[in-house]
């Protein structure tokens, strides 16, 4: 079972923090009947020297880019917004968060057409663990491939992290969940690795990691943007490319990485083992790197970190 959300504490809606219970929108709002909305997944950490928001100015930046794609003016600039999203942390008194921003085309009159609809805005932060289930980071979950493709950048622009592209996501999870397993992956449209519904991919083969290029129809994740930086820094290649079904069973190691899925060793697609069977070697190191960089215990790294 999923957690449910929290119903106390403050969300900041359209400019002020109100009360949980009161966030809530018109049944007539054009974001609720044409997914016409942009979001983000951020972390906050607590760390021994405080609480550090990871790649805030990132996440910020995407969230306006994906608001450009979709002709979408966000009423508030980058900088309020962050200013926002830090306050939101404090005010709920988190020392380790989630964080949700969101902008959506609100009430005004219904038609594909969001001309004239006022765009609302949302913060939102609560406590959440392992998205991916309590042993995951250590044991590893296991996945299938799964029968829906991945939304192609010919029908949606995929680059942007927006509600209704997670429709396709969704129907992926539920495959997922149906066959017994803890997450599925997609394929693009032409028959290649692209990610998992809410995370990118990497496979491990003889010490070389390897990752779905954007032409994937993959989402540029800022998570996996940050790995592949880390295990270079470690002394590891890394080759963005397609990536055929075959090969990814054939790798040593196979792990998502994104906001909520941090980096996950996957041990098993489609009933077939992964390496050991567990944690690999180079997912250890490089998720061991990861989470002493968001814990603030690299100096190197600080400038990721942004102190609440």
């Amino acid at each position: 079972m999923v957690e449910k959300l929290p119903e106390s504490g403050k969300i900041w809606y359209n400019g002020k923090f109100i009360d949980w219970k009161d966030a809530t929108v018109h049944v007539l709002s054009h974001g609720l009947h044409y997914g016409s909305g942009v979001f983000e997944g951020i972390r906050c950490y607590a760390t021994d020297k405080g609480s550090f928001i990871f790649r805030l100015q990132e996440h910020v930046d995407r969230m306006y880019r994906s608001a450009e794609l979709y002709k979408m003016e966000i009423p508030y600039s980058k900088e309020e917004l962050t200013v926002v999203i830090k306050e939101t942390v404090r005010i709920n008194g988190l020392d380790a968060c989630y964080i949700r921003p969101i902008a959506f085309y609100g009430f005004h009159h219904l038609g594909v057409n969001p001309t004239g609809c006022p765009v609302d805005c949302a913060v939102a932060v609560w406590r959440w663990g392992t998205y991916l289930g309590d042993d995951a980071l250590e044991n590893g979950i296991r996945c299938i491939f799964s029968s829906w493709r991945r939304i192609d950048p010919k029908t949606l622009p995929v680059t942007a992290k927006a509600t209704g592209h997670y429709l396709n996501s969704m129907l992926a999870v539920h495959e997922a969940k149906d066959r017994g397993v803890d997450e599925a992956i997609l394929l693009d449209n032409n028959g290649n690795v692209a990610e998992g519904p809410g995370e990118n991919i990497f496979a491990v083969k003889n010490a070389t990691l390897y990752t779905p290029a954007v032409e994937s129809s993959i989402l540029p994740g800022i998570t996996r943007a940050s790995v592949i930086v880390l295990a270079r820094d470690l002394g590891y290649e890394v080759v963005e490319k397609p990536i055929k079904k075959e090969e990814l069973l054939a790798a040593d190691e196979v792990f998502f990485t994104g906001t909520a899925a941090e980096v996950s060793p996957i041990r098993e697609i489609d009933s077939v083992i992964i390496g050991a069977g567990k944690r690999g070697e180079v997912t250890g190191a490089i998720q061991s790197k990861f989470f002493d960089v968001v814990n603030a215990r690299e100096e190197r790294y600080m400038a990721w970190l942004e102190r609440v």
